[in-house]
């Protein structure tokens, strides 16, 4: 049986077998039976490479994070997770340098900045739900997460894709999509994408037709 690690766009974590490209950290998660007790414990929501210098790990080890799987990057954003600043260094710095242009600031943010606007943006302090928000379809950068038709769809280029846990299927035109989309991709990252950062997107989005 499949263990719960499986990240959706929507920011739940479910139990499927596949296990996508890239790999996620908000604390330790799980206990002894390898169950989920909560949904994170950090607000440093990282997303990471699946290999990185020959590091082994057991999945949900007795006393490790819990390790967690996205479809990609633009998966893992929606969620509202960022780059590793260690594994994917290189992305970090970039994800940082869009930071400060779409924020107009003078230097770099730190990550404690970047972890808090993340953790006020993504979800609700309520209801702990993910937070929603209405952006024109014309203004959507490429790797934004929307809801339509009941789903996640991926937005790039010219067309948008729907999201499964095994890669993007139907694709729909823009053009097609409402003038107010509803974007799952937290406003933050949106204002990144829109700044230049290109997020990897799983292969399918080309295979689609």
């Amino acid at each position: 049986m499949p263990l719960q690690n499986r990240v959706t766009p929507y920011g739940e974590i479910e139990a499927v077998p596949s296990r996508g490209t890239m790999l996620g950290n908000r604390g330790r998660l799980h206990n002894k039976q390898q169950e989920l007790t909560r949904n994170w414990r950090t607000n440093n929501w990282l997303s990471c490479r699946l290999q990185f210098r020959g590091r082994q790990r057991q999945v949900m080890g007795p006393a490790s994070y819990t390790e967690l799987f996205f479809l990609d990057e633009a998966t893992s954003l929606a969620a509202g997770h960022r780059p590793c600043s260690e594994c994917r260094n290189a992305d970090y710095l970039r994800f940082k340098r869009a930071w400060r242009n779409a924020y107009q600031l003078t230097e770099l943010p730190d990550a404690q900045t970047v972890d808090q606007t993340l953790a006020r943006d993504r979800l609700d302090p309520g209801r702990s739900c993910q937070i929603w928000h209405e952006q024109d379809k014309d203004g959507l950068p490429d790797g934004t997460m929307i809801q339509w038709r009941g789903s996640p769809w991926l937005v790039w280029g010219a067309r948008v894709f729907r999201w499964t846990h095994d890669g993007y299927v139907n694709a729909a035109a823009r053009d097609d999509l409402p003038q107010q989309a509803t974007a799952l991709t937290p406003q933050c990252i949106v204002r990144v994408l829109r700044s230049g950062y290109r997020p990897l997107v799983h292969e399918t989005v080309v295979l689609v037709r």
